[in-house]
């Protein structure tokens, strides 16, 4: 089971384990905000296994976009879907490809299947007549929560609605 650990201000901050979450509420660190159904057992206690946590100290997040792309984050951004045909994708591709001069940046590299790599190879989309589904870009700043957001606990929910908003 993993909780989510939300800052002092209430923003979600990471997802932990619960055993790494039951440590930091027993050292006085964290509250337990909501509780899974099941106990976290040990030979001298029983505790209520944490599904959301609040930090007692507020711990400062840099929040400033990253670098360089990487692959699980441009097929995240791209919600792993072809950005040619739609369907499911495992690689990326350079929109203007690498040997036309195109760059590895946020703009330029978009989610791919496999056949439309293939297919594509080096040309550009004006020579074959391809359009993109979606326009490249730097994610936005949900983007960087915690990537078990993306499909998140029942019990976590009351305290994502105004996270992501």
């Amino acid at each position: 089971m993993r909780t989510l650990v939300l800052n002092a201000g209430y923003e979600p901050l990471s997802v932990v384990t619960s055993r790494r979450a039951a440590v930091l509420v027993m050292r006085g660190k964290a509250s337990m905000l909501a509780e899974d159904g099941q106990p976290i057992l040990s030979p001298s206690t029983l505790m209520p296994r944490p599904a959301v946590i609040l930090l007692h100290q507020y711990v400062r997040v840099a929040r400033r976009r990253p670098s360089a792309p990487s692959r699980r984050g441009i097929l995240r951004r791209d919600g792993r879907q072809c950005a040619y045909c739609g369907k499911a994708a495992a690689t990326v591709d350079h929109v203007i490809p690498k040997s036309r001069g195109g760059d590895s940046g946020w703009e330029n590299l978009v989610a791919c299947c496999g056949p439309c790599n293939v297919r594509k190879g080096d040309k550009t989309l004006e020579q074959l007549g391809w359009r993109l589904n979606i326009t490249p870009q730097a994610p936005p700043h949900h983007m960087w929560l915690p990537q078990e957001l993306d499909a998140p606990h029942e019990a976590w929910m009351p305290f994502l609605d105004h996270a992501t908003a």
